[in-house]
C-alpha cells in the first residue's frame, strides 16, 4: 500500500499546484489541471518516466470516471427547471447550432485537410462539435454564474450539444440491440421515477450524519453507469440525465449539493482533468502539430459562426454572445469519450487519437482563457463576485438587476 499512498499523494501534489496557479492567474481550475498533467507529462517523460503517475492504474481511472459522473451529475443538477421552462428555446437553439455546423465543418477538414478516411473524419467532427459540460460547469460555478439564469441557460444548451454528439455516435457507429432498448427503458423508467420517490426517500431518512442521500444518489449514478456502459453508451450520459431529473428537488437542497461539490472537486475531479492533460503527448503534438491547429482554427471558428448570430437574436449583447460561442466552444468530457470510443473499435488509430484529444484539450483551454480574459459579462456576475468575494457567498443575480446593470 506504500506505493499507492505515495502516488496519490503526487496526483493531489499536482491538484494542488493547479489549485494555485488558477487563483494567482484567476483562471478556472479545470484548465489549470489539464495544464498542469500535460506539462508533468512532459516533465516526468524526460526525467523519470512518464509511468511513474500510473494513469491507467484501475483504481485511478475509476476515481477518474466516477469524479466525471459526479460533476456531471452536479450539472444537471444545477438546471432550473423554471428557468429551462422560460429559455428552453434559446437553449435548444444555441444547444443545436453549437453541434450541427462544427460537426459537419471538422469532418470536411478531417477528410479534405488532413487526408483521412470518411469514417475517421465523421468521429472527429462528432468529438470536436461536443461541449464538455464538466468544463463548462466548473466556469460557471467558479464565476458563480450557475445560479443566474444566463449561467442556467449555457448548461442546458451543453446538454443540447452532447446530446446530438451521443445520439449521432450511437446512430453512425454504435448499432442498436436489445441492450440499447433496455438501457433507454431504464432511462427513461429513472427519469419519470427518481422525481417522485427521491424527495419522500430524503424527507423520511435524510439528514443524519450517515449521509443516506448521497449513498443514494451514488447507487442510482453507479448503477445506471454500469447499465450504460454494458449497452455501449457511456456513464456520464444518464447521470446528466438524472441530475437534470432531480434539479428540482437536489438541486434546491443547498447543502447537500454543497457536500457533493466538496467532494467531487476536492478530491475525484482532479483525477479526470489532471488525467485528461497527462494523456497528451507534446513531444508527439510538436512533431505534426498541422491536424491540431486545423481542427482547432475550424473548430473555434465554425462554433463562432453558427452559435454567436444565434446567442444575437435571443438578446445578447455583443460581449455576452462571444462569451456564450467561446464557452460552448470548451471541449473535453464527451469529446474525449468518442475519441477513446474510436480508438477501441478500430474506427481511429493512436496517431489520429493523439491529433484528436490534443485538438480537443486545446479547445478546453483557449477558448475558455479568451472568454474570462476578454469577454467575461461582468454586469451578470452575482454582487458579491464582483466585489471579490467567493461566488458561493454571492446571492444569484436576478434577471431584472442583470437588464437594468445591462441598460
Amino acid at each position: 500500500m506504500t506505493g499507492i499512498w505515495a502516488l496519490m499523494a503526487l496526483w493531489f501534489t499536482l491538484a494542488l499546484v493547479a489549485s494555485l496557479i488558477a487563483i494567482r492567474f484567476r483562471i478556472s481550475t479545470a484548465l489549470a489541471e489539464i495544464v498542469v498533467g500535460t506539462l508533468a507529462q512532459l516533465i516526468f517523460s524526460a526525467t523519470v518516466g512518464a509511468e511513474i503517475m500510473g494513469v491507467n492504474e484501475p483504481w485511478v481511472k475509476v476515481l477518474a470516471g466516477v469524479g466525471a459522473i459526479l460533476l456531471t451529475f452536479l450539472a444537471g443538477a444545477e438546471l432550473d427547471p423554471d428557468v429551462f421552462k422560460l429559455k428552453w428555446k434559446e437553449a435548444v437553439a444555441i444547444g443545436a447550432a453549437s453541434f450541427l455546423l462544427p460537426s459537419i465543418g471538422c469532418t470536411v477538414a478531417g477528410h479534405y485537410l488532413l487526408g483521412w478516411e470518411l469514417m475517421p473524419s465523421v468521429l472527429a467532427g462528432i468529438a470536436l462539435a461536443a461541449t464538455s459540460v464538466a468544463v463548462v460547469y466548473t466556469v460557471m460555478m467558479e464565476f458563480g454564474f450557475n445560479r443566474t439564469e444566463y449561467g442556467k441557460t449555457i448548461l442546458a444548451a451543453c446538454f443540447v450539444t452532447d446530446l446530438g454528439t451521443v445520439v449521432t455516435l450511437g446512430l453512425v457507429f454504435a448499432p442498436f440491440t436489445i441492450k440499447t432498448a433496455l438501457f433507454a427503458a431504464a432511462a427513461l423508467a429513472a427519469f419519470v421515477v427518481l422525481p417522485k420517490i427521491t424527495p419522500r426517500l430524503f424527507a423520511r431518512v435524510g439528514g443524519r450524519p450517515s449521509e443516506p442521500e448521497a449513498k443514494f444518489l451514488l447507487v442510482c449514478l453507479l448503477g445506471m453507469g454500469a447499465l450504460a456502459t454494458w449497452a455501449d453508451s457511456e456513464a456520464v450520459l444518464p447521470a446528466y440525465l438524472i441530475g437534470m431529473a432531480l434539479a428540482g428537488s437536489v438541486g434546491r437542497d443547498h447543502v447537500l449539493v454543497r457536500r457533493l461539490r466538496t467532494v467531487t472537486i476536492g478530491f475525484l475531479t482532479p483525477f479526470y482533468f489532471t488525467r485528461a492533460g497527462y494523456l497528451v503527448s507534446l513531444p508527439a503534438v510538436i512533431a505534426a502539430p498541422l491536424g491540431v491547429i486545423i481542427f482547432l482554427v475550424v473548430e473555434i471558428s465554425t462554433k463562432i459562426v453558427s452559435v454567436y448570430p444565434v446567442a444575437k437574436y435571443y438578446g445578447s449583447s455583443q460581449k455576452e454572445s462571444m462569451y456564450t460561442t467561446l464557452i460552448m466552444s470548451s471541449g473535453l468530457t464527451f469529446g474525449t469519450i468518442a475519441s477513446l470510443f474510436g480508438l477501441s473499435h478500430g474506427i481511429i488509430d493512436k496517431s489520429q487519437y493523439s491529433t484528436l484529444v490534443a485538438a480537443i484539450i486545446g479547445t478546453a483551454i483557449i477558448p475558455t482563457m479568451i472568454a474570462n480574459t476578454f469577454f467575461l459579462p461582468r454586469h451578470l456576475l452575482p454582487d458579491a463576485q464582483r466585489e471579490g468575494l467567493p461566488a458561493e457567498h454571492a446571492p444569484a443575480a436576478t434577471p431584472s438587476q442583470a437588464v437594468k446593470e445591462t441598460a
